[in-house]
Formats: C-alpha cells, sequence, structure tokens
C-alpha cells in the first residue's frame, strides 16, 4: 500500500490507522506549499489535488473517513470495527461521519479566520461564530465519553481515530479548554504508540 501524505493535515488519520494496523506501507509526503498536490501526475490518483490518496493494489481511494473505514474492514482481526449489524456498528458509523459533517466544519472557521487567511481576510464574527458552534459539540462529546476510555463499546476504534485526530487539530486552537473530559481523551489517543510513529 502507498499513502500520500502531507504532515499536519487530514492525511494523518489514515497514517495512524495504517500504524494501528501494523502492515508495512510506502509513505509519499507532499507539500501544499510546493505544488506537488497539483502536478499531473497526483491529478490522476485525486483529482481535487487533496490528500490523503491511497493506493492498494489497483485501488485508489481518497477522502479520509473513507480510508479509515476501508483499512478498518480490510483487517478485521485488529477489531478496529465492530461487528456489522450491531448496535455499535451504528455508533461507528454516527461518530466517523459526525467527524467530517459536524465537528469539522466549525474547527475549520475557526482556523481560517484566526490563523490562516491573511490578516484583510480575516473575519472575527465567523470565528466566534465557529468557537460557539464547536462549544456545542464538545458538550454533546463530552457527555458521550463521561466515564468511558473510547466512544464505541469502550474499545479503540476508527471513530477514536477519526474523532481523536479532529480533537488534537481543535486543542492546538485551545477550543478543548473547559472540557476536562476531552482533554484527558485526546491525550489518552495521543500516548498511544502508533499515534506517536504516525506524527514522528
Amino acid at each position: 500500500m502507498k499513502l500520500y501524505h502531507v504532515p499536519q493535515s487530514r492525511s494523518g488519520r489514515p497514517r495512524w490507522m495504517l500504524e494501528e494496523i501494523g502492515v508495512p506501507y510506502d509513505l509519499v509526503t507532499l507539500s501544499l506549499a510546493d505544488g506537488s498536490t497539483k502536478t499531473p501526475e497526483y491529478l490522476k490518483l485525486n483529482p481535487h489535488g487533496t490528500v490523503p490518496t491511497l493506493q492498494d493494489g489497483d485501488l485508489t481511494i481518497y477522502e479520509s473517513a473513507a480510508i479509515c473505514l476501508y483499512l478498518a474492514d480490510k483487517y478485521p482481526d485488529r477489531n478496529l470495527a465492530p461487528a456489522p449489524g450491531t448496535p455499535e456498528r451504528g455508533l461507528y458509523y454516527q461518530w466517523v461521519l459526525y467527524t467530517m459533517a459536524t465537528m469539522e466544519p466549525p474547527i475549520l472557521q475557526v482556523f481560517l479566520h484566526q490563523f490562516r487567511l491573511p490578516e484583510a481576510e480575516r473575519q472575527a464574527g465567523i470565528a466566534a461564530e465557529g468557537r460557539a458552534k464547536f462549544k456545542e459539540i464538545s458538550a454533546v462529546l463530552s457527555r458521550a465519553l463521561e466515564g468511558r476510555q473510547y466512544l464505541v463499546g469502550d474499545q479503540f476504534s476508527t471513530a477514536d481515530v477519526m474523532v481523536g485526530s479532529t480533537l488534537g487539530w481543535g486543542s492546538f486552537m485551545g477550543l478543548l479548554e473547559g472540557f476536562p473530559v476531552l482533554q484527558e481523551y485526546a491525550q489518552r489517543l495521543m500516548q498511544r504508540p502508533a499515534y506517536q510513529r504516525a506524527n514522528s
């Protein structure tokens, strides 16, 4: 397998997954700054010119959540996904999709309008809106994790990779302040050897 990766991006999720699974893979590190994600060769693999992209034999797949779900199902013996048809599997899907549909948009608002965009293009109101929305999300996640080690069935799964990686991004921007359950959860995940290898 080959993973196309940009450090400190969404491609950290499948890289973490591959380290949890413990199979050999080739890592191709690209850069947003030098245009290597927009070359004709790369655009044949991922027409959006984004990361991650995974090649596994004849399969080429992009979107971080799709790659992580694929990897969990490809290696069922690693127990990174609950059994199909169980209630836990339903919650597992919920949290994976929650990451993309609910958690990421307000974090992106804060990131763009407080850190990334040129000063003249930043809008404080949009950043504040993102922070307020993420507080609601943090309260929901805190209740879900109260008294638990992990999100689903109290066993580490791909849902934790997705949610945990996103909380790590939020933590960098101070969004977990006032939410000790989430701070402890994120710290616990970051201590996993696979996470540390993926982020070394």
